[in-house]
């Protein structure tokens, strides 16, 4: 198993040194690459502009993708079996402002997508890691489902931050989510 993955990295450090002639630099390589690598060497994440916003933790791409923000979950907006949630409409509307007619990059978990076919991503816009700031600022709740749980300790802080500043849902919704 060593053998495999040292020839996998081996294999990886050698893409790297033909796509990145230029700009190629060993300390700042990572196999796991971040959206700040992004600006330091040749992007490994997607880029895709936000056509619109369906509600606080789902888009639609220009394309017409529609993707589904991984570990996260906004109150539901549009569910025809359920009347709106609280504060359903305010993290749609952070959620467009942060993303809406943007481009963002995306980065994937395990799995494509989720039952009802939606892309399942992390987002990306500029700086700011669109699933933990949703839960930092209380527009949604943490909500993961295995295997994709790559930032499942991050999003847990961020609710726990949330929570103990009622900040958002937390402190205007009576009947706050169990947790």
């Amino acid at each position: 198993m060593k053998k495999i993955i040292s020839v996998l990295t081996a294999l990886f450090i050698l893409s790297q040194i033909v796509i990145n002639r230029k700009s190629f630099n060993l300390k700042s390589l990572s196999l796991f690459p971040t959206p700040t690598m992004c600006r330091e060497q040749a992007c490994l994440f997607p880029t895709v502009k936000v056509a619109r916003v369906v509600d606080g933790d789902t888009i639609e791409t220009e394309n017409g993708q529609k993707i589904r923000y991984i570990g996260i979950n906004s109150p539901e907006l549009h569910d025809p079996r359920r009347p709106v949630e609280c504060f359903a409409q305010e993290a749609y509307e952070e959620n467009k402002k942060l993303v809406e007619g943007k481009t963002i990059r995306l980065e994937k978990d395990i799995s494509e997508t989720d039952k009802y076919k939606r892309l399942l991503h992390y987002v990306y816009i500029n700086d700011i890691f669109i699933n933990d700031y949703l839960v930092r600022q209380g527009f949604a709740q943490v909500s993961t489902f295995p295997p994709d749980v790559k930032y499942v300790q991050q999003f847990l802080e961020a609710e726990k931050e949330a929570r103990e500043n009622n900040r958002g849902l937390w402190k205007d919704c009576p009947l706050k989510p169990p947790r």
